[in-house]
């Protein structure tokens, strides 16, 4: 008997030890969920980044996180005490082995928080809701234009010391360098544009500024959110329809607020996908405002010509 009362008692302790600790989890300000844009600042420099929170089952948070490069990585757990949140991730692309450790509390005006980064060194950041971007009406086009006249870089400004050069209509980056950013910003617009690579080589395409569609030396390989027409880290196209190193390749790009069309080499591999959030290498955070077209260069020799844009009338 007594051992039975042992035995029950230990079980009633558990059952109040489990229900306290749901309890105590599931005080979460449901205003803590969604996607959210993020400010770094670092070593002077104020970096883009990225944090989607939401709830699995009835306690637990988990996520993602885009830091200032690479791609979406997963959060396995945001924990939660008293109102303050944190999680960890291990490195991608950062140096060294340590875990990126943050906290941070919901404030009245968004998110407001500390990074502990591979090297130990701690930052702050503050975060705002990101827009939902959601267009009441379908765009009516206006005529193609011309965004690079194939004749120089008028219209065009590297980001750094420049290696880009124009020669018989073609933009040419011959070694990696600075990246190259359009003067006009946009905010929907369909883009035409073509490009060539020899093997091996990578680039992208930044749609205004903060969203990259992949361009990179994928012939023969599997279809993956981080390898050719991809946008970087979300959303992976349907088939992989890359072409030989060397060969002229072309996307046909249709943005209208998060939503998304991407043709490659003539064949639909994203259809109107909603992208979740700016990739990495992304000029700004600010999803709400409009952005200018970033071509990639600092991944190795590209080629592009025929670059169009047509906007919404």
């Amino acid at each position: 008997m007594k051992k039975h009362l042992k035995n029950t008692g230990l079980l009633a302790l558990l059952l109040f030890s489990s229900f306290s600790v749901a309890y105590s989890q599931a005080k979460v300000d449901p205003a803590i969920e969604g996607r959210w844009d993020l400010v770094i600042e670092q070593e002077g420099k104020s970096l883009p980044s990225w944090l989607e929170i939401s709830h699995s089952g009835r306690s637990t948070l988990v996520g993602r996180f885009v830091y200032a490069f690479g791609s979406a990585r997963p959060i396995a757990q945001v924990k939660h005490t008293n109102q303050v949140y944190s999680f960890s991730i291990p490195p991608q692309w950062e140096p060294g082995t340590n875990e990126m450790e943050f906290e941070f509390t919901l404030t009245a005006s968004g998110l407001k928080g500390s990074m502990v980064y591979t090297d130990g060194k701690k930052y702050e950041w503050t975060g705002v809701k990101a827009p939902s971007l959601v267009r009441e009406k379908e765009p009516v086009w206006g005529a193609p234009e011309k965004l690079f006249n194939g004749k120089n870089l008028d219209g065009w400004k590297a980001m750094g010391t420049n290696q880009w050069i124009v020669e018989n209509g073609v933009l040419r980056s011959p070694k990696s360098g600075a990246n190259l950013v359009s003067e006009r910003q946009f905010e929907d617009f369909k883009l035409h544009i073509e490009f060539r690579y020899p093997k091996g080589s990578n680039s992208g395409v930044y749609l205004r500024g903060r969203y990259e569609v992949q361009v990179e030396d994928s012939y023969g390989m599997a279809a993956l959110p981080d390898l050719f027409s991809a946008v970087y880290g979300f959303l992976p196209p349907n088939e992989m329809a890359a072409k030989k190193a060397g060969e002229w390749q072309s996307f046909d790009i249709t943005l209208i607020g998060r939503r998304v069309t991407v043709i490659a080499n003539g064949k639909k591999v994203i259809t109107d996908q909603v992208i979740p959030g700016i990739t990495g290498g992304a000029l700004n955070s600010q999803e709400g405002e409009p952005g200018p077209i970033l071509i990639q260069g600092d991944h190795g020799p590209v080629e592009y010509r025929n670059i169009m844009i047509t906007l919404a009338k």
